[in-house]
């Protein structure tokens, strides 16, 4: 493999090509205590505060703004394009700056209307740590963005478009000559799945590790922005608020640390990782809406019966203030979900993405909520059910799907994208992957599923399901059987407005469509195929693959 392709290290991550050598020699801030790292201070420029971390970085803050305007590591200047500072949203705008030293750690505070920011640094750490507390909505989104020269770190990855030359969409995915699309919606990870991102030369890492998301919204498989590369640069994002493809209300309070990172090369050190990340050393800083681990709680439960081990399960904890998750065993089910703010959550048990179980817990701080085994009801899991036939599995995910896995880092016009047209028959043995895992009303509606019956089966009504993931712009199914009977029109469920099929998002609210179909619907000589259409219908969207359309999790026909 070479310099300029990309490859991967560490754990969920991104790693990609070879840096540029230019620079600027680092800064050198005043001396700290004797028991601080050799060069550890700050000193202040006039317009901005600069901070020597005592190892191999040196950050600057503007006093006006509250930007970071500079990231020199070993003598290279890492921080900036196109005129572009890093900072939350797009930049605050005029805000009170002020910066403290207690011992070993430098605060540094932005205070912008409601909203209040921090960086800190650690005598010796190549590392920015960054907390971020929105009181409301007056700033619209909540994200930090670290914008990256160009050049330091050029990729092709999915969430590139530094080769690209057509859009494809709006005025973020494109096309390359080639065929294959790029966005930097197109991240592949939900959140549970890293706990950092980035890239790295193989000499140098930069990384923003993130946190525990406990005031973001959308769960544990929300997929967002993580990072981008252009020929301007690249942006690394921790992203706790961004309003698209969102199913929950946006929350409030303090969220972090998340932490910019610098390493030689490697991952970023375990230590930091959001599940371990020790801040007993900011529990005297003052951080508005800070609670240290003393005023948190813990959930644990001693197994789960009634699981599919063939899935992974995962244990949510939510309210309107925070939310927390955690992997349940795969051998019992135990799980453990820890640093939780005191409260009243609903906890709810995944099967994969499909919500099986739900009950309310409370965390009290410095204690554990200890639950007895946790069984699932049969009727729970709709995978239970006696089926004549069943196309894909209840998980609440299109995986195994025609295009499905391609779906999170491409767009569904992309070259290496099956034919999304094409019809199915039961019993051929490919079923699942000749479905399509999307379905639109301008590009593949109207899609035909054939199947046989016995007598029996013919003389007697049956319920269809179809499971979705997300609909956009309100795309529902309508179903006609044999050209003789069609179903109505069915009401559209709750599902988010944004974009979601074609910026890498298959995450919505779970859905089932059930329809009534009466026996003389079916065909009475078993010899011939049934056949089931299967129309998108709504009066949104436009056309192509932003007509209206679904995300499909399972469709069968009950016995």
């Amino acid at each position: 493999m070479s310099a300029s392709e990309s490859s991967s290290v560490g754990r969920r991550t991104f790693v990609l090509g070879a840096a540029a050598a230019a620079g600027s020699a680092a800064l050198a801030g005043p001396l700290a205590p004797a028991a601080s790292a050799a060069g550890f201070g700050w000193s202040d420029d006039g317009s901005h505060y600069v901070v020597d971390t005592g190892a191999n970085l040196v950050f600057k803050v503007s006093k006006s703004n509250g930007d970071l305007t500079s990231l020199v590591y070993k003598g290279t200047e890492y921080q900036g394009y196109g005129g572009k500072n890093s900072h939350v949203e797009s930049g605050l705008g005029t805000s009170t700056v002020t910066i403290t030293q207690s011992g070993s750690t430098i605060l540094i505070s932005v205070a912008y209307g409601t909203l209040r920011h921090y960086y800190a640094a650690r005598s010796g750490e190549n590392n920015v740590y960054v907390w971020t507390n929105k009181a409301d909505t007056s700033v619209s989104a909540t994200r930090y963005i670290v914008r990256v020269k160009a050049g330091l770190f050029l990729n092709d990855e999915p969430d590139s478009y530094t080769y690209t030359n057509s859009t494809v969409e709006a005025s973020d995915v494109f096309a390359k000559s080639d065929g294959q699309t790029r966005s930097k919606h197109y991240s592949k990870l939900r959140v549970i799945d890293y706990d950092y991102t980035g890239w790295t030369t193989g000499s140098v890492g930069l990384w923003i590790v993130r946190s525990n998301h406990e005031k973001a919204s959308g769960g544990p498989f929300y997929r967002s922005l993580l990072r981008h590369q252009s020929a301007d640069g690249g942006g690394l994002y921790e992203i706790l608020y961004y309003g698209e493809n969102q199913t929950e209300d946006q929350r409030f309070g303090l969220q972090g640390p998340y932490v910019i990172a610098f390493t030689d090369g490697g991952a970023p050190s375990a230590s930091l990782y959001h599940a371990n990340l020790t801040t007993s050393w900011a529990d005297s800083l003052g951080i508005s809406g800070y609670v240290g681990a003393s005023g948190r709680g813990r959930v644990a439960g001693v197994g789960i019966a009634g699981r599919n081990t063939a899935y992974p399960y995962t244990v949510g904890l939510a309210n309107s203030a925070a939310q927390y998750w955690g992997a349940a065993r795969s051998s019992d089910g135990y799980f453990s979900v820890g640093g939780v703010l005191p409260g009243a959550y609903t906890l709810t048990v995944y099967k994969g993405e499909l919500a099986a179980y739900s009950t309310q817990v409370t965390v009290s701080a410095g204690a554990t909520t200890t639950l007895n085994t946790i069984t699932i009801p049969s009727s729970n899991d709709p995978s239970n059910a006696s089926a004549i036939w069943r196309i894909g599995d209840w998980n609440g995910t299109p995986s195994g799907f025609k295009n499905a896995d391609l779906m999170t880092y491409a767009h569904p016009s992309d070259v290496r994208a099956a034919v999304w047209t094409g019809n199915v028959v039961i019993g051929s043995g490919s079923e699942t992957s000749a479905f399509p895992a999307y379905l639109w009303k301008d590009v593949n509606s109207g899609l035909l599923v054939y199947f046989r019956l016995t007598a029996a089966q013919a003389a007697a009504a049956h319920t269809l399901r179809i499971g979705v993931t997300t609909t956009y712009a309100n795309g529902r199914p309508q179903i006609t059987v044999n050209d003789t009977w069609t179903s109505a029109i069915p009401s559209p469920p709750t599902q988010p407005s944004t974009r979601s099929l074609t910026v890498g998002s298959y995450r919505g609210n779970n859905y089932t469509f059930t329809y009534s179909i009466p026996a003389g619907a079916w065909l009475t000589d078993t010899s011939q195929y049934n056949v089931l259409k299967i129309n998108v219908v709504s009066g949104s969207g436009t056309t192509d693959y932003l007509s209206a359309g679904t995300a499909v999790d399972a469709i069968d026909l009950l016995a």
